[in-house]
């Protein structure tokens, strides 16, 4: 997914550009367009970002919030059967799994040693 972002608001934009590294692109390349403003545009589809509750995504928002709407705006613009939204979607959600396992792991490797603390500290005071 290539994604160009044309923002009034230098924070916003500044945000995004972090949000979509790896993603961005020229206007002139892209698949959608990022704005801070609701413009129509018949060449590219368009994500409206704002405060408004009319907007595509209403701010704050989340980095997996962004990817969703950027997705749902590309199947609403494309179709709901493009190959490459659902591909990238399930690199997406097997990423995050693998993350997640990683995170797992390593909350029970320290609620192991954790245990292991209270039991030694227990037994030493018992055995005085």
């Amino acid at each position: 997914m290539k994604v160009a972002i044309q923002c009034d608001s230098p924070l916003l934009q500044r945000s995004l550009e972090l949000f979509l590294e790896g993603h961005l692109s020229s206007r002139r390349h892209c698949d959608i367009i990022v704005r801070d403003k609701a413009i129509i545009d018949d060449e590219y589809p368009t994500l409206f970002i704002s405060s408004d509750a009319t907007a595509d995504l209403v701010k704050p928002f989340s980095k997996a919030q962004l990817f969703e709407a950027l997705h749902l705006s590309l199947q609403r613009a494309q179709g709901l059967n493009s190959p490459l939204i659902k591909e990238e979607a399930v690199e997406e959600s097997v990423e995050n799994r693998v993350g997640f396992e990683i995170l797992e792991h390593h909350i029970e490797k320290l609620t192991r040693e954790y245990q292991a603390n209270i039991l030694k500290a227990v037994r030493a005071f018992y055995e005085k």
